[in-house]
């Protein structure tokens, strides 16, 4: 009805305001040759269906994402729908979560998107986020202590998942919180202590025992027993076989008597060591240590250490120092005593029945001892025992020299009709 001129008009006027890119778009763009101006569309889809990428899979209603200053700047706030951006979720390209520019019916669940990054290959079940975030994937805030029964404690906290959770699925084979079952490689003792691990080894390092031996068991370690492998008293079965206690039990192969000082190993030995510190009290034995005997070293009288085997007689050990040929007879002590060999003691009036009177008082032993004597001394106490070769009377007046004679003098004669 009136004359257009372009150049002049005021797009203000009509029911669609031209804005940003919409102002500098040329007339023909909206106002197609052949058609009234009034029939121009005024829905954004009528102009841009032919940009529209999702190919009508959101509608028809762009502005809830577009604008008028570029096509390809959006505004859409997907935390407005079922599913807000968090993390990386926010700078991922829309086809990541929307392939083919599908919208609808599109899920949720990080394993689905997830699958091929599962590097548990779903025996870990499905709810990725109770483990992961959005921030970043690699990074795991699952916490054992808080959201298990089973805290992780020393060199727990740095083993991988898949150390204990090997096979199955985590969330349908429930994991067995006892240390044998995870452990039973590492058991060097065979199953032969049993399964009560914790009882001797912590999570801080498995190879290094707490067992308190002397508090939880009746035999104290000491001295040497300390630092005895547990396999050097227990070959068996730590449960089912019980340990005796007496050191014979486990000392009988380094028993040097030969079971001849008996089993109480522990009134001589201690556990500091075999041969530390030996308390035998000689005294106590059959035979005491008096005088030169209690400095002598064992080894004189003990030739081997079946120490019931050495003889108590005296003439055993000291057979070479016998200067008597064995002619006053095996009883050394009946002169000797143990404080020197030298220093003798024998009194022949008073120890025998023949005392020495005059002449006799002179002679030596050998005179009348000429012969050596196995067992017990048995000499003649005739005159004509010992004097039949000084007999002038050869024998005429008998053997009964002392009617006539003394022991003063031989040649003296007292005979009294």
């Amino acid at each position: 009805m009136v004359g257009l001129d372009p150049e002049t008009f005021d797009h203000g006027q009509t029911d669609f305001v031209l804005r940003e890119a919409h102002a500098i778009a040329p007339c023909r763009a909206c106002h197609k040759a052949g058609k009234k101006h009034r029939e121009a569309p005024a829905r954004c889809n009528d102009c841009h269906k032919e940009d529209d990428v999702h190919k009508g899979r959101l509608g028809k209603d762009c502005k809830q994402c577009h604008n008028e200053r570029a096509w390809a700047k959006t505004r859409f706030d997907h935390d407005k729908t079922d599913f807000p951006l968090k993390g990386r979720h926010r700078k991922a390209a829309c086809q990541a979560c929307h392939p083919n520019e599908r919208y609808k019916n599109i899920t949720t669940v990080c394993y689905d998107c997830h699958r091929l990054e599962d590097v548990h290959r779903g025996r870990y079940g499905r709810k990725c986020q109770d483990c992961h975030r959005e921030e970043k994937w690699s990074r795991i805030t699952f916490d054992h202590d808080r959201d298990t029964k089973y805290k992780l404690v020393g060199a727990h906290r740095k083993a991988e998942c898949d150390g204990c959770h090997r096979k199955g699925n985590i969330y349908k084979e429930k994991t067995s919180q006892k240390c044998h079952d995870c452990h039973r490689g590492d058991d060097r003792h065979k199953g032969r202590y049993g399964r009560k691990c914790q009882d001797c080894h912590t999570p801080r390092r498995w190879d290094r025992a707490r067992f308190d031996h002397d508090k939880k068991t009746k035999f104290p370690l000491r001295g040497r027993h300390a630092k005895t492998q547990c396999d050097s008293c227990h070959p068996g079965d730590l449960y089912k076989d019980k340990l005796k206690t007496d050191c014979y039990a486990c000392h009988r192969l380094d028993d040097v008597h030969q079971g001849q000082s008996g089993k109480l190993c522990q009134r001589c030995h201690n556990e500091r060591g075999w041969d530390k510190k030996v308390v035998f009290d000689h005294d106590l034995s059959r035979f005491p240590l008096i005088g030169l005997h209690a400095v002598a070293p064992c080894e004189e009288c003990h030739l081997d250490a079946a120490y019931q085997g050495a003889a108590r007689q005296c003439i055993a050990c000291h057979k070479a120092d016998d200067d008597h040929k064995r002619r006053l007879g095996p009883q050394c002590g009946r002169c000797h005593n143990p404080n020197g060999w030298r220093l003798w003691r024998f009194d022949h009036d008073r120890d025998t029945d023949y005392k020495l009177t005059g002449a006799h008082k002179k002679i030596g032993c050998h005179d009348c001892h000429t012969r050596p004597v196995r067992k017990t001394i048995r000499l003649g106490k005739s005159c004509g025992d010992c004097h039949q070769q000084d007999d002038p009377h050869e024998g005429g007046f008998g053997r009964h020299c002392a009617r006539c004679h003394d022991t003063k003098s031989f040649k003296e004669v007292t005979f009294t009709p």
